[in-house]
């Protein structure tokens, strides 16, 4: 839920534009017809936040403005603005009796106001989306009533000016600036039972996952299309800059836990999870050097994941994806 309107550059930390703005970009390949929707604004109760995206396209969308009771009008204006080649602006008002008890029935009382931009009215826009999903710096839209329309990554920019449709409201704003930090990142070292639960669940809230694994019959364990490398050295490849932001020891092997924690302890990365009982961590903190144990116990989180109860690989999955969604939106007593 949302609650404000918002007068600033807008910082946009939760969601996952990851998977739409993949889409978008394979649509823009593939030149399939598209409109990406953009909450500008939102004030009250709302199912989204300024910054939430969704792509529209002659197969359906991408993502969601609402439970699913305004998506069909605002998909027949997506596409009305690709045919046009415009802007196109709509305001969503559900704050008064009348918009509670109407045919949508929406429920919540606050109010959206959404840009529809056809993708394939700025050429080089696909190079910017590109840069940003393999990782690289901050994403910007900037944007103006009149039609001025600016995505920049790192040093790539596509630019230009669109014909733009009439505001839906009368506002004295008419200029917007939107940034999308790159999503965080999280190794996972070893592909044991938890992995195949856990993969989805965190590429599904919008991080980036690399899983390293040495041994080949864990590997192939994976569910189809899970990225995993090969290491010698169980993290040898996983220090390259920049760092992860995370990074999850879940061998089920005393020694690979041992090497990995070893090595951690000389890299900066924030969080660092330990699977199993905390007696595993005291048994290879015995072992590890004291200044290793000293680097590593204000960053460890051992046991790793939240105690929501239940047992098996899904619920510990869960609990250790529920504990990296709170670290990184910093709820209080949760990370």
């Amino acid at each position: 839920m949302s609650a404000g309107l918002v007068t600033a550059a807008l910082e946009v930390e939760d969601g996952n534009p990851g998977h739409v703005l993949q889409a978008t970009l394979d649509a823009l390949r593939a030149g399939r017809r598209a409109a990406l929707a953009v909450v500008l604004e939102t004030e009250g109760s709302t199912y989204t936040r300024a910054g939430t995206l969704v792509l529209f396209t002659d197969e359906g969308h991408l993502g969601w403005l609402s439970g699913g009771c305004l998506e069909p009008e605002i998909e027949r204006r997506a596409m009305q603005a690709v045919d046009q080649g415009a802007l196109d602006w709509m305001e969503i008002d559900t704050r008064d009796d009348d918009a509670m008890f109407s045919a949508n029935a929406v429920g919540c009382r606050g109010l959206q106001r959404i840009v529809l931009i056809p993708t394939a009215a700025l050429e080089d826009m696909g190079a910017v989306l590109a840069t940003w999903l393999s990782g690289n710096g901050t994403l910007t839209l900037n944007l103006q009533a009149e039609g001025q329309l600016v995505w920049r990554c790192e040093d790539l920019e596509a630019a230009g000016l669109l014909r733009s449709l009439p505001l839906e409201w009368n506002d004295a704003r008419t200029r917007w600036q939107l940034h999308w930090r790159t999503a965080p990142s999280v190794v996972v070292l070893g592909a044991g039972p938890e992995a195949t639960p856990l993969l989805p669940l965190l590429r599904g809230l919008g991080w980036r996952v690399q899983v390293i694994e040495p041994r080949a019959r864990w590997r192939d364990r994976l569910p189809v299309g899970a990225s995993c490398e090969q290491q010698t050295s169980a993290t040898a490849a996983a220090w390259s800059t920049p760092l992860p932001d995370a990074v999850l020891v879940m061998h089920h092997n005393f020694e690979l836990d041992r090497e990995a924690l070893e090595q951690l302890a000389d890299v900066s990365v924030p969080f660092i999870g330990l699977l199993g009982p905390g007696r595993r961590r005291d048994d290879l903190f015995k072992v590890l050097p004291p200044d290793a144990c000293a680097s590593l116990s204000p960053r460890l989180r051992s046991p790793v994941g939240l105690a929501l109860g239940g047992r098996g690989p899904e619920a510990i999955a869960l609990s250790i994806a529920a504990q990296l969604q709170a670290w990184r939106h910093a709820a209080p007593g949760l990370s």
